[in-house]
């Protein structure tokens, strides 16, 4: 299994950096930023640094990890500026970025840069067509496309990325288009999630690959959940007392590596740990040790 590390836009670029050189260094096999311009939580005025940006940047002066975005808002670039960005970021990498591609869903930041928003429905038509119009120009010498919201006439995209392919990760557990989408066109796919969660939704992916003639374990499974790992069991009970409204992993490193076990039973590649939840820069770090240190191990 691989196990990533999900740093912060709201940190200061210096600890953004200092953060993933020591992911890295320890042994974390990947890095993914959200693809946001305002903070999903907090106010709106509080700094936010851009994805591809800072990824840009972490590409150059972060080694041998894998690096990319949970996930891109698609709504927010014209998908043959995107594809031809990131390639231009996968040669700075030398061939370890990820292309994390959704749907978009946060009114309020379109709304406040005047990017339209539309409906569900139509920005899940968006997506579909950015799919195939970044894999054309990925694996085509000269692109034509028209659809609804996307064209391309005798469109190169020169130099191609290192990556051959360069993976799409699809996120979001929608059953009837999302995971449609992920069958079709997804080298990978990655949603929010327990065990059973994953199990569900994989099932749903796996009759979607059924329908389009695709073998589904071409597709790379992962998954995010917030951690809470400690050697503390008081403070394990205090956080087990209180609702939390995303899927968590809780418990001792003896706990947390038996919780792991469970996604690979169920067919998932990638554990995804967001530091939203691990507090400043000095205790991050100490989780994350702990993570890699004691339950990695049991998974490689």
């Amino acid at each position: 299994m691989r196990f990533s590390f999900w740093t912060g836009n709201s940190h200061p670029w210096a600890e953004i950096l200092e953060t993933c050189q020591h992911a890295e260094s320890t042994g974390w096999d990947g890095i993914w930023l959200a693809d946001h311009f305002l903070p999903f939580a907090g106010e709106p005025t509080e700094p936010y640094h851009e994805a591809w940006g800072t990824i840009g940047g972490l590409a150059a002066l972060v080694p041998r990890v894998r690096i990319g975005t949970m996930v891109t808002g698609n709504t927010y670039r014209y998908p043959a500026v995107l594809a031809k960005m990131v390639a231009s970021i996968d040669h700075v990498s030398g061939g370890r970025i990820v292309l994390g591609l959704g749907s978009g869903w946060m009114e309020s930041e379109h709304r406040a840069y005047g990017i339209p928003f539309g409906t569900a429905g139509q920005r899940l038509d968006m997506l579909e067509e950015a799919c195939e119009v970044i894999k054309s120009l990925y694996t085509r010498e000269i692109s034509n496309f028209s659809g609804r919201y996307y064209n391309l006439v005798d469109a190169p995209l020169e130099p191609k990325p290192l990556q051959d392919p360069l993976p799409l990760l699809i996120g979001g557990g929608g059953e009837k288009r999302t995971l449609a989408i992920a069958a079709r066109w997804a080298d990978e796919w990655n949603v929010w999630g327990t065990p059973e969660v994953l199990a569900h939704k994989g099932s749903v992916l796996e009759g979607h690959c059924e329908r389009v003639g695709r073998d589904p374990a071409e597709i790379s499974r992962s998954a995010v959940a917030l951690l809470f790992l400690s050697t503390d069991e008081s403070w394990l009970a205090r956080i087990r007392e209180n609702p939390i409204d995303r899927p968590t992993i809780i418990g001792t490193p003896e706990q947390v590596t038996e919780i792991i076990a469970a996604y690979r039973e169920v067919g998932v590649d990638e554990i995804v740990i967001p530091d939203f939840n691990l507090g400043p820069a000095a205790r991050r770090r100490e989780t994350m040790d702990l993570f890699i240190e004691q339950v990695a191990p049991a998974f490689r």
